[in-house]
């Protein structure tokens, strides 16, 4: 089975990456629903979230098909990018996430200034980790059709 991690900030694209490859027959999860996560409290006491082990690596574990993409962001992810064929990141400028998140509707995250500082902050911090772990690289600005096209195109190798 092939696996696909897509990742990048919060506002990108990954849940409507996800629902598009959804729609198009591949079988799908977004880290950010069905339990798939919990929330800690970090070194630096501020509550984060992160992937529960358990259950990615029984998502990951199973032999359910020919493909399955995987969507999310977080430290501990990391772990798992051994059991991915290919990781995807997405990225977009600072403004165009900012934009995003103040307008998006399904999904709160990203509304409070706080959380519009994190992620910006992670995409001076975090993005160049993804960068470097990353198999593709696409720009989120683009078109969501263009966006699953090159995905498709990238890991039919």
């Amino acid at each position: 089975m092939k696996r696909v991690l897509i990742t990048g900030m919060s506002g990108t694209g990954k849940s409507s990456v996800l629902a598009r490859l959804a729609k198009l027959g591949y079988r799908t999860v977004d880290t950010d629903e069905d339990d798939l996560t919990i929330e800690v409290r970090s070194a630096s006491g501020t509550m984060e979230r992160l992937w529960r082990e358990d259950r990615i690596e029984e998502i990951l574990s199973a032999d359910q098909g020919d493909m399955i993409f995987i969507s999310g962001t977080c430290r501990n992810q990391v772990k798992f990018y051994t059991w991915f064929d290919h990781i995807v990141l997405l990225t977009a400028p600072a403004s165009v996430l900012v934009e995003r998140l103040t307008r998006r509707t399904n999904n709160p995250y990203g509304k409070a200034p706080e959380e519009m500082a994190e992620t910006l902050r992670f995409v001076e911090t975090v993005e160049p980790l993804l960068r470097k772990a990353a198999t593709l690289e696409l720009d989120a600005t683009a078109s969501l059709e263009a966006i699953v096209e090159a995905i498709l195109e990238h890991i039919s190798d």
